[in-house]
């Protein structure tokens, strides 16, 4: 364990640090695009953020590949070389589109290459655990076909989901939290080392979001653009090929025992079949409903729009960091819910925290539709906009009051134009005060 944190700290320590240089040399370069129509922040920012995370995962990997525990994860295992072949080459495509504007058809082609690298150096799906079935064996046009697949739909839901300062980073940072802790218990309980290059994956992975956000949350100073987001979702992506597809579910050893309990023990092996679709369920379901909302307006499904999950929470009233939060909500509650029930299926306990945790989001949700007030005596502690409005009631000294009346009254007494001191019928002198609004309304000044 000590290991992988290290891991992760190098990876977040340089990600962090070399984000001032590159928003600086984004300035320079001028990648600052001009604020489109569907666009959330007010003022150009400069992107390409993800160089300072594409150079804070191969610090990480370096450190690893140079940590006792860790170097037989590359002695044993081609999977670290082939997501750094596959990583180079989607964030150049990235970088080049962060400064040139790339065609999506190029970039979705862009990304199938970056998948069919991997494949080629033995990063696939070998084998798919199908519940009722079993242990089903890939050919390898199947499993090329699943790899690149699972690769290119990660990768957009990502960049979809990439719309809010902080959003794509924070969620994935969550999901990876959520995998480590699960191919770290494939590896460490059960002692299958083929779990331990998506452990690898998943600690570099949050070591980069984690350096990134400190620049990236609201306001942001500079966005991670497709160089960044196209990154993580393949980061994301190999770690969960690398469970599904290369961990044997025979090795776990779990046929054993009556029915009952077989059928009990084999939710670890259906979980990485089902963890990668939960890990990116709200990015997933945000593609999916712009690729229907698009379609069905005649439009193509990578024309942009502000229909994203996102930007319908902004319209509904949130604040900026309020949505990213709710965002942060329900991907950790989906992604840790999973992992809960892998550890423990039988417990009836994660199943009402999960009913209940989903209650509380669905008041998050509803907050703008009303505005609560808090008791007078918690009212010092909430924000101002939850306090109850009183009227104010100004108290005059009783000589204030006597003046005024004394005012009053001779406003009231007819005065005849020309009279020293007086600048009009309208009784107000250049010295004293103006008459009261129901004095002026009785002389015809206002309405």
């Amino acid at each position: 364990m000590r290991e992988y944190l290290l891991t992760l700290c190098i990876t977040a320590a340089v990600t962090y640090l070399l984000t001032g240089p590159v928003r600086k040399f984004a300035i320079v370069a001028g990648a600052m695009p001009e604020i489109r129509a569907r666009d959330v922040h007010r003022e150009p920012t400069p992107r390409l953020g993800g160089i300072a995370m594409f150079f804070g995962m191969c610090a990480g990997l370096l450190v690893a590949d140079h940590l006792t525990n860790l170097n037989e994860v590359f002695e044993k295992s081609n999977e670290p070389r082939a997501l750094l072949s596959g990583a180079a080459l989607i964030w150049l495509i990235g970088v080049l589109d962060d400064k040139f504007e790339i065609d999506a058809l190029i970039k979705l082609g862009g990304q199938m290459i970056a998948a069919g690298v991997m494949v080629v150096q033995g990063l696939t799906i070998l084998w798919l655990p199908v519940p009722g079935v079993g242990t089903v064996a890939l050919t390898q046009w199947q499993g090329t076909l699943l790899t690149v697949a699972l690769v290119v739909i990660t990768i957009n839901a990502v960049n979809f989901v990439d719309g809010l300062d902080g959003l794509a980073a924070g969620m994935v940072c969550i999901a990876a939290a959520a995998f480590f802790m699960y191919a770290y218990r494939v590896w460490y309980s059960y002692g299958i080392e083929a779990a331990a290059p998506a452990t690898l994956f998943a600690a570099v992975l949050m070591g980069m979001c984690l350096g990134f956000l400190p620049h990236n949350m609201h306001p942001a100073r500079i966005f991670m653009g497709d160089s960044g987001s196209m990154l993580i979702g393949l980061v994301l992506a190999a770690g969960a090929i690398s469970v599904t597809g290369q961990v044997d579910p025979d090795v776990m050893n779990l046929f054993a025992g009556s029915e009952r309990n077989t059928v009990h023990q084999m939710v670890p092996v259906y979980i990485p079949l089902l963890l990668p679709l939960t890990i990116i369920a709200i990015p997933a379901a945000d593609l999916i409903l712009a690729i229907v909302r698009r379609t069905w307006r005649g439009q193509s499904p990578f024309a942009a729009d502000r229909g994203h999950l996102h930007h319908r929470l902004l319209e509904i009233g949130h604040s900026h960091s309020r949505a990213v939060l709710i965002m942060y909500f329900w991907s950790a509650l989906i992604a840790f819910g999973a992992l809960g029930y892998s550890v423990n299926s039988a417990s009836m306990w994660i199943v009402l925290g999960v009913v209940a945790l989903s209650a509380i989001g669905l008041v998050l949700l509803l907050l703008p539709r009303f505005t609560p007030r808090a008791p007078a005596w918690a009212e010092r502690f909430v924000p101002p906009r939850y306090r109850r409005r009183r009227r104010r009631v100004i108290a005059e000294p009783a000589a204030r009051r006597a003046q005024s009346a004394d005012e009053d009254e001779t406003e009231r007494t007819p005065v005849a134009a020309g009279t020293p001191g007086v600048s009009g019928v309208n009784g107000a002198t250049a010295i004293g005060p103006r008459s009261r609004l129901h004095d002026r309304r009785k002389a015809g000044t206002s309405r």
